[in-house]
């Protein structure tokens, strides 16, 4: 019975990131609201903490779990409000993020948007085969990726983004390792 429950929930919050995505990127309105948001940091700060329980829910293996915590990741970005002053650097830098999100989808940009879905897809995996190592190495290619992706794309401004994933990186590395430390002694 609990399995079912599991999965109706993943289900239901799957269709929520699913229509999130869509609404994101076909209402004009929405979008530029939730990018005004995205201004406050104070979101690039927290996004990078959801992974650890997105890899507590993979080490349970709860689809419930996982497909929550993507939902409220995606969604964090426009949890807090619009801030009153945005440096120049992180305005270039989501001006960049829109344009890129935007812009034409070839081949090249599908591919390397692919990358997120499939290393979470291995952290994920990783966790839910219990491997520690390997998905600590997931999340700092994670982290890499996303910071080279930011500064080849975004220039200078992608550098506003290194701050907030490195700490992001440290911290879920120590909480989770720990936590998982903790959970196999069990």
């Amino acid at each position: 019975m609990k399995k079912n429950h599991d999965k109706i929930i993943a289900l239901i919050f799957a269709l929520g990131t699913v229509f999130f995505l869509v609404l994101a990127f076909t209402n004009n309105q929405f979008f530029n609201w939730a990018y005004g948001r995205h201004q406050n940091q104070i979101s690039w700060y927290i996004r990078p903490l959801f992974l650890i329980p997105f890899c507590y829910f993979a080490y349970k293996r709860s689809w419930a779990g996982i497909s929550t915590t993507i939902f409220l990741l995606l969604t964090s970005m426009f949890w807090f409000p619009k801030p009153e002053v945005v440096s120049e650097q992180v305005k270039e830098f989501l001006r960049m993020e829109m344009d890129y999100l935007l812009g034409d989808w070839g081949l090249t940009k599908i591919l390397i948007t692919m990358l997120v879905p499939v290393s979470l897809t291995a952290l994920a995996a990783a966790f839910w085969k219990r491997n520690l190592y390997f998905g600590i190495l997931v999340m700092v290619f994670i982290a890499v990726a996303k910071m080279a992706w930011s500064v080849v794309f975004g220039g200078e401004a992608g550098k506003s983004i290194f701050i907030p994933a490195i700490a992001g990186l440290i911290i879920c590395i120590a909480l989770i390792y720990f936590g998982y430390k903790k959970m196999e002694k069990r």
